[in-house]
Formats: C-alpha cells, sequence, structure tokens
C-alpha cells in the first residue's frame, strides 16, 4: 500500500468475474429497481486445445495479462479501499437490515427480498504469474505466500487464503495466483457504513459458509489450499495417481508427472469461502454497541441455503395472493434478482455446474410441490471437468415444470468450454411475464422462522 493510502481501485482490484463482484453488482442493482442488463462476459479462461506449446502459453499470458493484477499493483491493494468500493455502490438510504458474509447467490435473494444490501466478507484477486506452471503447485504456494507477505504490511487486518486449482480455473492456474482477501475485523467502511444507513434496531444477518477442505496454513497470514470444494471434486482426487487429475491437467495443459503439491494433510480448516472467526466478533461488537440484533446462518453446503431460500420465496409470494409456482434454476453469475422479484419466480441457485451442484436441485426438486415452469440457466464454466454436469443432467432438471420446461439455449450452446455474460440471465428473465407489484420486503423474524423451516432438517443452523 502507498504511503498515502491510495493503491489501485476496487474496481481494478477486485477478480473479474468473482462470485463476491458479480453478487453485489447485482444486489446494488436489484435495489435500485434495476436489472443485471450492463453486467458483460467474465473473463475467459484460457484454454486452447491442439493448439502448439508456445501458441497456448502466449495464449494463456495474453488473457493473464488482462483479468490479473501485475505484482506491482497486487502488493500495493488496499482493503479498506475495496470495502468501500462495495458500500459505496449501494443507494444511499436508510434500510431495515443488512446481510453479510460468505459469497452465495440464495444469500442475495434473502437480502433482496428483505430490502437490504448484501456485503462480502472478503473478496479475490488475481495476480500474473509470469514464470508459472499449472502442474507446479508448490511455486504457485512460494509466489502466493510472498505476495501475501508484501500485501500484508499494509494490510494488516486481513488473511490471505490461496486455491491452486486447475479443475475450477484451467490454464489460469498456470499464469495467476487466485488469493481471497478475508478480513479479520468489520472493515471500517462497513461499519461506517451500517452506522449511517440502518435504521433504528435493524437486524444484521451473518451468513456463514461451513465446508472444510485440506489447508497449509504456517500462521503468517497467509494460508494455501490446492484444490477447493467448488470444483466438485474431493481433496483425494488431486493427489499425484488421481485419473481426475490426469484429465485436469491434460485439459489445462499441465504435465502430471511433475505435480508435487506441498503437505496440506495436517489440518482441515474452512474453505476459501468461509469467514474469518474475527470478521464475525467484529461485527457482534459492533451490533452489540449500538443495539442491533444480530443472527448468524450457517449451511454446510450451498444447496441447503438454496433450497432453504426458494422455499422461503415460494412462502412469500404466495402470502402477497402470487401463485409461486414457477422456478428459475440460476447458475453461478447466470443470476438477475430484480428480474426474479419483478416476475414473482421463485429462484434456485447453483453455485456451479459440478454434477454434485445440480444433483442436489434435482433431488429439491423431486421433494417439492410442483412447479408449472421452470427454466435452467446453466452457466458454462468455460474449462472441461470430470466433475461437471452433462446437458442431459441440466434437461432432467428443467424436466421437473408441468408445462413449461426450458433450458436456455445459449448458454448450453459450446457448453461446457464457452462463457456466458450475467447480462444472459437478464434477457431470458425478462420474457417472463411482469407479476407486479412486488410484494412488500419480507420481515427478518419471518425470514428467519422460514430458514430454520425449510432448512433444519438439512443442516441449516440458525441463530
Amino acid at each position: 500500500m502507498r504511503a498515502d493510502g491510495t493503491g489501485p481501485a476496487g474496481e481494478r482490484v477486485v477478480a473479474a468475474g468473482s462470485t463476491a463482484r458479480v453478487l453485489v453488482a447485482a444486489a446494488a442493482r436489484a435495489l435500485r429497481g434495476v436489472d443485471c442488463a450492463d453486467l458483460g462476459h467474465p473473463p475467459t479462461l484460457a484454454r486452447f486445445p491442439g493448439a502448439p506449446e508456445p501458441v497456448r502459453r502466449a495464449a494463456v499470458a495474453r488473457t493473464a495479462g488482462r483479468v490479473a493484477l501485475p505484482v506491482e499493483q497486487a502488493v500495493e491493494v488496499d482493503a479498506e479501499r475495496v470495502a468501500r468500493w462495495f458500500v459505496d455502490q449501494y443507494p444511499r438510504r436508510r434500510y431495515p437490515g443488512v446481510v453479510l458474509g460468505s459469497a452465495h447467490g440464495a444469500a442475495v435473494h434473502l437480502a433482496i427480498a428483505l430490502g437490504v444490501p448484501w456485503l462480502p466478507a472478503g473478496f479475490e484477486m488475481t495476480v500474473r504469474w509470469t514464470d508459472g506452471a499449472v502442474e507446479d503447485p508448490r511455486a504457485a504456494r512460494d509466489h502466493g505466500a510472498a505476495l501475501a507477505g508484501r500485501l500484508l504490511r499494509g494490510n494488516t487486518d486481513v488473511h490471505v487464503r490461496q486455491v491452486h486449482c486447475p479443475a475450477s480455473r484451467g490454464a489460469l492456474a498456470g499464469a495467476t495466483v487466485a488469493l481471497g482477501v478475508r478480513w479479520q475485523r468489520l472493515p471500517r467502511a462497513y461499519a461506517r457504513f451500517l452506522a449511517a444507513r440502518l435504521e433504528p434496531d435493524a437486524s444484521v444477518l451473518l451468513l456463514r459458509d461451513a465446508r472444510t477442505w485440506p489447508v497449509r496454513d504456517d500462521g503468517r497470514g497467509h494460508s494455501f489450499q490446492v484444490g477447493c470444494p467448488a470444483s466438485g471434486l474431493d481433496p483425494v482426487d488431486f493427489h499425484a495417481d488421481s485419473p481426475a487429475l490426469r484429465q485436469v491437467l491434460r485439459s489445462a495443459g499441465g504435465d502430471r508427472s511433475r505435480w508435487d503439491p506441498p503437505d496440506v494433510s495436517c489440518a482441515r480448516a474452512q474453505a476459501e469461502n468461509g469467514v474469518e472467526a474475527g470478521f464475525e466478533l467484529g461485527a457482534r461488537e459492533w451490533t452489540g454497541r449500538r443495539g442491533h440484533p444480530l443472527h448468524r446462518v450457517l449451511f454446510p453446503q450451498p444447496e441447503v441455503l438454496s433450497a432453504a431460500t426458494a422455499d422461503l420465496y415460494r412462502g412469500w409470494l404466495r402470502a402477497a395472493g402470487k401463485t409461486g409456482d414457477r422456478l428459475v434454476v440460476e447458475c453461478g453469475r447466470l443470476l438477475d434478482p430484480w428480474q426474479v422479484v419483478r416476475a414473482g419466480l421463485v429462484p434456485y441457485w447453483c453455485e456451479n455446474a459440478t454434477r454434485r451442484s445440480v444433483a442436489a436441485a434435482e433431488w429439491w426438486l423431486a421433494g417439492s410441490q410442483p412447479f408449472t415452469s421452470v427454466d435452467v440457466l446453466p452457466e458454462p464454466p468455460g474449462v472441461p471437468s470430470p466433475a461437471l454436469a452433462g446437458l442431459p443432467q441440466w434437461l432432467a432438471v428443467a424436466a421437473f415444470g408441468r408445462r413449461r420446461r426450458a433450458l436456455d439455449r445459449t448458454a448450453a450452446r459450446g457448453y461446457p468450454v464457452t462463457s456466458v455474460p450475467t447480462r444472459r440471465a437478464t434477457e431470458v428473465l425478462r420474457n417472463q411475464p411482469y407479476d407486479l407489484p412486488v410484494p412488500p420486503p419480507l420481515a427478518v423474524d419471518a425470514a428467519l422462522a422460514a430458514l430454520r423451516d425449510g432448512g433444519t432438517a438439512q443442516g441449516l443452523l440458525v441463530a
């Protein structure tokens, strides 16, 4: 960080296409009554099958140059400035509450039903790794640790979680390093925003992803994990003799024989989408001093929160005299909270296009009251993986609609190795009939009761 407290602007720092970035943008637009028509493509994950090695590496390097921070800018990042950029996107008015925590599409839908902002507990940044290799996680860790050490000198209240995952990032895992910066206290910008924008006695909801993963943490503010839960693979799949890893590295242009990750078997810790204990403590201390109720919602898997929020929406819509029998299954960055409430839809959010994520949607649908229509928006991840759902599995989700069964053809075209902009969700949902007026905002107590009713049996903890 520079001596004057400035550094790269938040818009430049937060990884383009990262979940937290897209969700803040979508939530801020929805609270303005605006859709996501201006949200474009995520960065293309570099994959060049059949190209000569020099050509492939040059193309990956060009992609990394467009989407990643250079090292000299990365070490000047001011995490407080990023927090200010997040809060500045929201309309300047008083709110009856706020939702904080792990990045999750259903958390944003919950926030919009309550009429409140959503703010993440951290952000992702990608930094160039000019001499990197996708099959060399040891070198990735060394590069990331050096970056983190310099970044932490100017940002003492954050923890840096590095994730090396060729299964979810493809060839870019060998040209950039992914650093998750998580606040270990409530950022000052958040505290000022809450003090100025919350109504008296407004509630604060803290949502926390409770998934764990093998992590190496040397206690200096930087931790490292190979692979991630969002890849749809298990930790064992990132061992050198794994058939899944063989497929992943082949697709990313890596050499499996050189795969030798650092030892991370010593402990499991919260995965990359978790919330630091210091952040939660800071939120608890702030709400205690100001007299605001704090409620915690912990979910063991993303689909648990997705299902409970979908059930909540159905009840909210029906209480307002709407049918609540039209479903949209969103995926990753393909979502539009404003169009959902404008059309009176029930939203179910899949974290990604993995078989596990899609199967969870199928199981929830099988146990739910039937929907008249089901629209499915499968986000192509941009990279191939043995963990991905095929189009037939997505079609099986759409088949739960009694009258309308729609799988978006644009998203399906070129699946899974193309990319589709967030605004594609807007284009699809704009074709849904209007169902106005929008129901009045849901009360926090009613939302918490609905989450308990819909999620407790699946492990959702509401306190």
